[in-house]
């Protein structure tokens, strides 16, 4: 008679080794689907891959519980993982361009949109998976293997329910018969909108990213100098990537967010602008963190570089044109004509010229004040302008005296705006070196951000926090530039 333990035990290589099999014949039951279009089939693939899902999240566990004296536990759990996602990904790619062309042939520009991302994070996902496999490989063919316990549960946790939710919505076969409450709940799920989907993939994506960029501080020192030995310069060239990377991202945000305000998603657009946000600030912090601000030995300094132009490009195109374009959109296509009406080019054109010209400052000025920044930051400017858009976006009453005002002060905001960002003797606080010297302002208005988003208040919010940004050279006046820069180098 076997023990609870040993059946336990026995569990753990089902759990890790019998992923493979059921994702496998997930697969076979897709291909069915797109044969022959049965239900059933439909029904019976899903079943195996909430299985293989369910498997997935559960056996690092019973592993660690159970079985933690089995040889290459970890490794082969990554190795299933590997295979496991190799037929996911590229399943739900096929069944999302399928989808299209036999289940929804009149499909609209946004889910084309929607398959074609899908593709792209397929990619992706298959690029993360051997790049981490390479530079794993690589740390333990130089005898320098470090810790196994790598910051990917989160990914783990996020792909296996994803790639389920995406297998639901590109193979669901709708029925109009009464086919049990089951099915019904997976129509639900299938029938999911793009639109949410878009959202769930993005922070997908920037996960999968965020572990590419954990991968490359764990093991990437180790390559480096096996590749570089002594030459400052290529090590160099090669770290630039890694903030450049970054930079890009940062633009890519912009672009979605102007994706979503043609959706009328303005609350989710507010967020890809902070996403933006956030990458201009990691940037230039990792650039400064590998030593690439600082010239080489023996080197001319270079007041402007490659990265700094691409940081440029990058900001222009999501703090400058991309929140003019929001706010063209928002208020050209809003329903009362009152609005709609209003020659909502000019406030646009202007806030971008203006953007243009404080970037241009920011970048030329050779007199920079530490900790602080001359004139209202692109960032900041952006995230002011838009946030008024929610609520007019929200309005429930699109021809009421508060829906027409809302309009007017969104056109009176942009041109203040783009005067407060060429108001170069008004000194703004640094608000990323702020928040990382204080944690807990920085947790305070996320849980207030996570509490509102779902709220029709989020608008307000953010537009009061904002506000309060604006008042902040009510304090910063006070500071001496000297003590501020004799701060900021005790701090590096």
């Amino acid at each position: 008679m076997l023990k609870k333990k040993d059946v336990l035990t026995t569990m753990t290589p089902i759990l890790v080794y019998g992923r493979p099999l059921l994702v496998f014949s997930g697969m076979m039951c897709a291909v069915a689907v797109m044969l022959n279009r049965s239900p059933n089939v439909f029904l019976a693939g899903t079943l195996l891959f909430f299985a293989a899902m369910v498997f997935d999240l559960m056996d690092g566990w019973f592993s660690a519980r159970f079985g933690p004296e089995i040889s290459f536990a970890e490794l082969a759990d990554k190795i299933m993982d590997r295979v496991v996602y190799s037929i996911i990904f590229p399943l739900v790619a096929v069944g999302s361009m399928w989808r299209l062309h036999y289940l929804i042939p009149d499909h609209s520009r946004l889910e084309l949109v929607h398959a074609v991302f899908v593709l792209m994070l397929c990619v992706t996902v298959l690029i993360r998976d051997n790049f981490a496999h390479f530079m794993r490989g690589f740390a333990i063919r130089q005898a320098r293997e470090a810790e196994l316990r790598e910051l990917t549960r989160l990914r783990t946790a996020v792909a296996a329910p994803l790639g389920f939710l995406l297998y639901v919505h590109a193979f669901h076969i709708p029925v109009e018969a009464d086919v049990g409450f089951l099915y019904a709940g997976l129509t639900r799920l299938g029938g999911l909108s793009v639109r949410n989907l878009f959202v769930i993939e993005i922070v997908f994506l920037v996960i999968n990213f965020g572990s590419i960029a954990f991968y490359c501080r764990k093991y990437g020192t180790y390559c480096l100098d096996a590749l570089c030995v002594e030459d400052m310069a290529l090590r160099r060239r090669i770290l630039a990537a890694f903030p450049n990377a970054l930079t890009v991202m940062n633009a890519m945000m912009g672009l979605l967010a102007v994706f979503f305000a043609y959706q009328s998603k303005m609350t989710e657009a507010y967020l890809l602008l902070i996403g933006a946000a956030v990458f201009d600030k990691l940037d230039g912090a990792m650039a400064r963190r590998l030593g690439l601000t600082e010239p080489l030995p023996g080197a001319a300094a270079k007041h402007i570089t490659f990265g700094g132009i691409m940081d440029d490009v990058a900001d222009a195109v999501s703090f400058c044109i991309a929140p003019a374009w929001i706010f063209y959109v928002c208020l050209s296509n809003h329903p009362a004509p009152e609005i709609r009406d209003l020659p909502v080019y000019i406030p646009a054109l202007i806030y971008a010229f203006c953007g243009f010209v404080r970037l241009a400052y920011f970048t030329l000025d050779r007199a920079p004040v530490p900790g602080f920044f001359k004139g209202l930051p692109t960032p900041a400017a952006a995230l002011f302008v838009t946030a008024p858009l929610i609520v007019l976006a929200q309005t429930n009453s699109p021809a009421s005296q508060w829906t027409v005002f809302l309009g007017y002060f969104c056109m009176g905001l942009m041109v203040f705006t783009a005067f407060l960002m060429n108001l170069y003797p008004v000194r703004y606080i640094h608000i990323g070196r702020f928040m990382d010297r204080n944690p807990w302002f920085t947790w305070t208005n996320l849980v207030l951000m996570v509490v509102f988003v779902f709220t029709p208040y989020f608008g307000y919010l953010v537009f009061c926090q904002m506000i309060l940004y604006l008042l902040s050279p009510l304090i910063t006046w006070r500071v001496d530039p000297e003590t501020a820069s004799k701060e900021a180098g005790k701090n590096s």
